[in-house]
């Protein structure tokens, strides 16, 4: 999961470079056309392709719905927003994906898991508004932080509905078809757009972004995360999506040498909190649960 924060971070820097090079909805397609054709290869030679019942497609669009959504929204949003703000909001998305999980998986949210979404909270509003309480109290959110707001309730279901609709099946084989119905979504809400795309005239660093999402931020992350909820559980996993602002700065120093402001610095040390105490209360609750097998 540590692999995978790393890898997630740099979509959001890499999604605002290119987010004006190609409309939003044609861009997720591709990306998701890309990874399809990269992972087929690998899928084919190690399980074969046997394309799935009805039921199995039915689980995976639902599961891939929530994704493409996300990802269509980011682009939207990342033509008038940052990526350090898209990745701070997403510090949203544990809390979210906790409820979501008490609701769906029966899962306990625990006094840690509680204790965790408050730090994370406030450190996401604290940078957002810069440190500012005159911009607190106005309220003065841009249009893309709004939209990515959005996108992150869609998202928070990801993990969770990979827990709930997993039938055995092997994860490759899982995150193959997730894609595979997800450009189905995306053909279908935003294949009228396609003809009008000016495609000579996008970039080959456009291109460049494309083929890196798809084969960094899309295959292997995806892979990455849906084995770790299957160990970890989603809480715990979506987590490390806490780790995406400082990765984020970290980029932004190395590719731009800009770093955000001082005053935004307490409200990454208060999401770093909220990392801590997840991992050390998802910690002592497996321990808890050892003993309590042994006894």
């Amino acid at each position: 999961m540590l692999c995978t924060a790393a890898l997630t971070s740099t979509s959001f820097t890499v999604g605002q470079a290119i987010a004006t090079g190609m409309d939003p909805a044609a861009l997720t397609l591709v990306r998701f056309l890309l990874a399809v054709l990269l992972f087929m290869p690998l899928v084919y030679w190690r399980y074969k392709l046997v394309l799935p019942d009805k039921h199995a497609l039915f689980r995976y669009a639902l599961i891939s719905l929530s994704l493409t959504g996300f990802f269509w929204l980011m682009f939207v949003a990342l033509q008038t927003t940052t990526a350090f703000h898209t990745g701070v909001l997403f510090t949203l998305v544990p809390g979210i994906s906790s409820i979501y999980s008490a609701i769906f998986l029966k899962e306990r949210l625990g006094r840690y898991r509680l204790a965790a979404m408050i730090p994370a909270m406030l450190g996401a509003v604290w940078v957002i508004f810069d440190g500012s309480i005159t911009q607190l109290l106005s309220f003065e959110l841009n249009m893309g932080d709004g939209i990515f707001l959005v996108s992150c309730f869609l998202v928070a279901l990801y993990t969770p509905l990979i827990k709930l609709l997993h039938r055995g099946e092997p994860m490759a084989v899982m995150t193959f078809w997730i894609l595979v119905t997800g450009c189905g979504w995306l053909l279908l809400f935003s294949g009228y757009h396609l003809p009008d795309v000016p495609w000579r005239a996008i970039s080959s660093q456009v291109w460049a972004g494309i083929l890196y999402l798809a084969l960094f931020c899309t295959i292997l992350s995806f892979f990455l995360s849906q084995l770790s909820t299957l160990y970890l559980g989603p809480t715990r996993v979506m987590a490390y999506s806490y780790l995406y602002p400082p990765f984020i700065l970290v980029l932004d120093w190395i590719f731009s040498n800009q770093l955000p402001q001082l005053k935004t610095i307490p409200g990454i040390v208060l999401i770093m909190m909220a990392m801590v105490i997840v991992q050390c209360g998802a910690t002592r609750t497996e321990q808890l649960q050892k003993t309590n097998r042994l006894e």
